[in-house]
């Protein structure tokens, strides 16, 4: 008999087949239904197979290779927030060092920060796709105001096929040393050129190598190798644990399945602890990408650009009128608690022995 349906779906609706699922004449459930009884012979070798993969899905070291998996790719992630270009040092070498309150000696110490902004935006548009949406050409650098369109002229000009992060690197020594020679840098211990012990190339030396971290770790990951075992031995012990942890007919006497429960409860938990230990390294492997817990790389750009220029151009010799502290003529120094805080000012420790005498 042919099982007509087609009124049901003569008009297209969002549910429409959904609908076709409830009904049961000519459905698939009404051929399968019988196949999902088992005789007792069946029944019985599925209660093997079931002891077998129990016994044999506890020899994968799910916890080994998953907990050293997870402590590497958590090391790394925290390796690269440490090793974020951040210029607060050396915007105040450069605030302090690099003298002059004319027009040019205010050009100088934007442009050696402007220098220092650019290097980090063009490491973090190789590294973090974010920041590399937000920049895709050098257009984009240009008029962000990262770079002028002569130095962008100079920057393509220079013919390399690597990435050329450390251009505006070489501008800003080359730049430092020219203020030097023209005395805009006057303190010799700021500008030495021993392997670079002194303040201000040693400040961007430590910078570049913050940005080659980054792209070292870009460059080179977790090998995929470890990545695919860690996968594998997961989801192959929850596909043995499927079989594995039914609960068996009490009546056979198989140890551990005296009581009949239909839900696994703890395998579950086991299930959700492990897959949910996986998804934590598959968050923090790549901390410059658009998850929920990435590093905000733009953020990053911005905050650097606005509080460097202002501590080198705004607050340079900006000082506030030094007046007395309220301390002046005390000498026992005590901060006031509030009320709040009064359980926490307990006296001083002056060793385990003195109150042996």
């Amino acid at each position: 008999m042919t099982v007509t349906y087609s009124s049901k779906v003569a008009n297209a609706t969002f549910f429409g087949f959904h609908r076709l699922l409830l009904r049961w004449k000519g459905s698939i459930y009404k051929l399968l239904y019988r196949e999902f009884f088992l005789s007792e012979t069946q029944k019985r070798y599925f209660e093997k197979l079931s002891l077998y993969c129990d016994k044999y899905a506890e020899q994968i070291p799910v916890t080994f290779v998953l907990g050293f998996y997870v402590t590497l790719v958590v090391n790394r992630w925290w390796n690269q927030f440490v090793n974020l270009p951040w210029p607060d040092r050396l915007m105040m070498l450069i605030s302090s060092c690099v003298q002059g309150r004319d027009e040019q000696g205010r050009l100088l110490r934007r442009t050696l920060m402007r220098y220092v902004n650019l290097t980090s935006l063009l490491i973090f548009r190789s590294v973090s796709t974010a920041v590399c949406k937000r920049f895709p050409t050098m257009d984009h650098v240009v008029e962000a105001g990262f770079m002028t369109a002569e130095e962008r002229k100079i920057f393509e000009n220079l013919k390399s096929p690597h990435l050329k992060y450390w251009v505006p690197v070489v501008w800003f020594v080359n730049l430092a040393s020219k203020a030097r020679k023209e005395g805009r840098i006057q303190d010799k211990h700021s500008f030495n050129t021993f392997f670079f012990p002194l303040p201000i190339l040693k400040e961007i030396n430590k910078f570049r190598t913050w940005c080659s971290t980054l792209f070292g770790y870009d460059w080179v990951g977790i090998p995929l190798v470890y990545t695919q075992v860690v996968t594998l031995a997961v989801y192959t012990f929850f596909c043995g644990c499927l079989i594995g942890r039914q609960f068996l007919d009490p009546a056979q006497g198989y140890p551990g399945h005296d009581l009949d429960l239909y839900v696994p409860v703890f395998t579950l938990l086991q299930f959700f602890f492990y897959s949910g230990w996986l998804k934590v390294a598959e968050q923090l492997i790549n901390p410059f990408g658009e998850d929920d817990d990435d590093f905000e790389a733009n953020w990053c750009i911005d905050r650097n650009l606005q509080v460097s220029l202002m501590a080198v151009d705004e607050m340079h010799m900006n000082i506030p009128h030094m007046t007395k502290d309220i301390y002046w003529n005390d000498s026992d120094v005590r901060p006031p608690y509030t009320i709040a805080a009064a359980d926490y000012c307990i006296p001083s420790f002056l060793g385990s022995t003195t109150d042996m005498g």
